[in-house]
């Protein structure tokens, strides 16, 4: 392993208490992949790197980050999130009738694009037939990520079956490619339905951070053509979503970078371009082609909201954009302001907010 010297800064905030906030760590070597390890949990979010001179910056603006780095920062170790989540989903459950068990089935393979293969995990709950389905987009500013290890897991143990998806990043395809591959997994997975053994009727889709952009995306879009596409092999199959749930997303490009802090521009920026060919004000109609707001209709699937009032990455105003739109069209909206919590971390996804979503879903799935 590569010596490294590492400087922690002052903007940085990490306890116990508030482990989403912001984190900024210069390392002084190029060869940072050594890091890059399971000594460092990455969840809603991933590190955005930076080559500037002789330093590469790493900016962890990171929902739901856990961290342990062991033998770099002492005192600076937090609950591994994602791997406690998991393992919640396998120990038994105190509701009546819940599943205390999974079979995960890794890389099923649910659309060819040109340039590779698009897989999906999927996640039954063991003893209960025909469970309802939901979906899973992770986070990453739209360029990173992973399917891997979805936050949602422990909804499993309460009775549903769950699709954590791959799909084209940024860096592989703009915008609407990503669109196009969860379209095209939703296909899929109403095709496979029988197969499998869950029931895709009804199919409720959760995202968090970038992903949470990309569902709300999503359930604004059913039917409309040009955010459809055509990948895949089950063209006959709906693309519709009937329940969406959103941690602490984006709704609207042509606003975003108005309502960023500087943290949030550093991060949001770049993104942009790598995910729509440009700033919003350049290329405003992909802006717009991309943001939610501008596609809700009498055909919007439900929505449940969760955003930190302290997020200093994503702006809590992306999320009362939305709320205002549904409520313009008199549309079932539901939006939880997470109080002084940042941009994700463990409280969107403990017992309490877990039973919200559960209710959220049972409402509008079963």
């Amino acid at each position: 392993m590569c010596d490294v010297a590492l400087q922690y800064s002052p903007e940085s905030k990490l306890n116990n208490g508030d482990i989403g906030l912001p984190a900024l760590f210069y390392l002084e070597q190029y060869n940072i992949s050594p890091w890059l390890n399971r000594s460092l949990v990455v969840d809603a979010d991933v590190l955005d790197v930076y080559a500037t001179d002789d330093r590469i910056r790493f900016m962890r603006v990171l929902g739901g980050i856990v961290m342990s780095v062991q033998n770099i920062i002492r005192g600076f170790t937090a609950t591994l999130l994602l791997v406690s989540l998991s393992s919640q989903a396998q120990q038994s459950s105190d509701d009546a009738g819940s599943s205390s068990t999974l079979t995960k089935t890794s890389d099923i393979s649910y659309a060819m694009a040109a340039d590779r293969d698009l897989h999906l995990d999927l996640y039954m709950p063991d003893g209960i037939a025909n469970p309802p389905l939901i979906v899973y987009v992770h986070g990453g500013a739209w360029r990173g990520g992973s399917k891997a290890e979805p936050p949602i897991a422990p909804l499993v143990a309460d009775g549903y079956a769950m699709a954590s998806l791959d799909f084209h990043l940024s860096g592989e395809a703009m915008f609407p490619a990503q669109i196009h591959d969860i379209k095209a997994a939703i296909r899929f997975l109403r095709g496979n339905a029988e197969r499998y053994g869950y029931d895709a009727t009804k199919v409720g889709i959760l995202g968090s951070s970038s992903g949470g952009h990309l569902v709300a995306l999503m359930g604004v879009s059913n039917g409309h053509e040009s955010l459809e596409g055509t990948l895949g092999d089950y063209l006959e199959e709906s693309s519709d979503v009937q329940a969406v749930v959103s941690y602490y997303g984006a709704s609207n490009l042509t606003s975003i970078l108005n309502q960023s802090t500087p943290l949030g521009l550093r991060v949001r920026i770049p993104a942009l371009d790598l995910l729509i060919g440009g700033q919003p004000e350049d290329v405003n109609e992909m802006a717009k082609l991309a943001s939610p707001v501008f596609h809700v209709d009498a055909n919007s699937a439900p929505l449940l909201m969760l955003h930190g009032d302290q997020d200093p990455q994503m702006p809590i105003n992306q999320s009362h954009e939305l709320h205002n739109a549904y409520k313009q069209n008199n549309l079932f909206v539901q939006f939880e302001v997470v109080h002084g919590a940042a941009h994700g971390g463990a409280v969107f996804y403990d017992a309490n907010s877990n039973a919200l979503v559960k209710s959220f879903l049972d409402q509008q799935l079963r």
